[in-house]
């Protein structure tokens, strides 16, 4: 069984930085990618970003990119978000879900990942 913990939300005025992590732990742990989502009060669950775990390649949501670095570490199990410029829209609660099947490029469907962490609540005040 695959656990996935996330930790480094907070509270952060705008144009601020918060850097997530998502731990991964389980006898086997190897998935085809990881991503990064949110869900603001009252509002779907949206992709954010998304890391293929062999190669690393990235993906991300328009309204982050430039600001927000989705990163792995395939040695610790880990994937990380760093976030920067950060706007009170950006303010969710962040999980981590982890995809285990192939496919091409990374899926932004939420309904396509396996695993998923219980999320960290990230406040940007402005």
């Amino acid at each position: 069984q695959v656990q996935l913990v996330e930790s480094g939300g907070g509270l952060v005025q705008a144009g601020g930085s918060l850097r997530l992590s998502c731990a991964a732990s389980g006898r086997t742990f190897s998935p085809f990618a990881m991503a990064w989502f949110r869900q603001a009060p009252g509002k779907e669950r949206e992709f954010v970003a998304g890391i293929r775990w062999a190669e690393g390649k990235q993906y991300y949501i328009d309204s982050v990119k430039g600001r927000f670095t989705i990163s792995r570490d395939n040695a610790k199990n880990t994937v990380s978000l760093q976030m920067s410029s950060l706007k009170p829209e950006d303010t969710a609660v962040y999980y981590c879900a982890a995809d285990k099947t192939v496919r091409l490029g990374v899926s932004t469907s939420s309904n396509l990942y396996t695993y998923w962490g219980q999320g960290t609540q990230v406040t940007v005040s402005s």
